[in-house]
């Protein structure tokens, strides 16, 4: 089956009542183009950057190859001082590096205390947060974090979900995006929040075969454009160019759902933990079982959580 293909959105200079009323309770993701987002695309430059953001210590992801992998873990983690990361990043060969000349890096800004504080820009690198507007397109009470993000050329990045809408300001080069539906997670083969596939352009469908049944959506990021992802979409992001964004996430579902000891955000909401957790009591019970019952019983267990909770379970009979 040849893979289904759709062009995100582009929309030319939204104003925020439009967003808020029309653009955003569709629950899609859209490019919005023309925002007034400051003057980080003309005072972004690389040598900027570095004297800007200076000598703060960064921990990256490191490797070998433009495909990074989250569940196999092809990057190794090292730390730089942020102008020096900058410029290595900017560049597609260093003299000095931690695996080769052509290594790829990839920052996803983190807190003072990763383990406990929440990514902010205007708390970490406050000088170069001066020079960017990031779009009001939340309560203050609803936000949860701003994450810097720069990667070298070539980098591209798993497919995963958040469990937050989010906006990705993308400032300085070109990203390729291309997403998915959350109705499309029963073909993108899940560990976790990340999808097993990783070459998205070329998958083996051998190995990946539902895969093929996945309707893509995708577009190219210009320097100055905003993509909105609603939360449960899937994506995965290329650097076209060395790039930087600015990541931020709110909470827009009551506070009482989202986990309180996750300062990275991507933790699944409180009721689908429970309700993981309760599936996998409910596999350790059917062990018990011969294998011949184990299948039976997976089997309706399965149709009655498809005919209760999926939306489309009705469509599908």
């Amino acid at each position: 089956m040849e893979h289904q293909h759709a062009q995100i959105t582009v929309l030319n200079d939204i104003k925020r009542d439009e967003f808020l009323s029309k653009v955003y309770p569709k629950r899609e993701p859209v490019i919005l183009r023309g925002l007034d987002i400051g003057p980080c695309t003309q005072k972004w430059t690389v040598p900027y950057l570095a004297l800007t953001g200076g000598k703060k210590e960064v921990k990256l992801h490191v490797s070998s190859v433009c495909q990074m992998n989250f569940i196999d873990k092809n990057f190794i983690y090292r730390s730089l001082p942020f102008n020096e990361f900058v410029e290595r990043a900017s560049r597609e060969e260093n003299t000095q590096y931690f695996i080769d000349s052509t290594e790829k890096y990839y920052l996803r800004a983190l807190g003072d205390d990763p383990r406990n504080d929440v990514a902010n820009i205007a708390n970490h690198f406050a000088d170069l947060s001066a020079d960017v507007r990031i779009p009001e397109y939340y309560e203050d009470s609803q936000f949860f974090s701003s994450v810097f993000r720069i990667a070298s050329k070539g980098t591209q990045l798993w497919t995963h979900y958040d469990v937050m809408d989010n906006l990705l300001i993308q400032v300085i080069g070109r990203k390729k995006v291309v997403l998915f539906a959350p109705k499309d997670v029963d073909y993108l083969y899940m560990s976790g929040d990340k999808s097993r596939i990783l070459d998205v352009d070329s998958p083996d469908l051998l190995k990946f075969p539902k895969f093929a049944q996945a309707r893509r959506v995708e577009g190219y990021l210009e320097p100055g454009d905003v993509l909105f992802i609603p939360a449960l979409w899937f994506h995965n992001m290329t650097y076209v160019d060395f790039g930087v964004a600015v990541n931020v996430f709110w909470r827009h579902l009551d506070a009482k759902f989202y986990d309180t000891k996750d300062p990275y955000g991507n933790k699944d909401l409180l009721p689908a933990q429970r309700a993981t957790q309760i599936v996998d009591r409910a596999l350790k019970a059917l062990e018990e079982l011969p294998e011949e019952y184990q299948d039976f019983y997976a089997r309706r267990l399965c149709d009655r959580i498809r005919s209760k909770a999926c939306k489309d379970a009705e469509d599908n009979r």
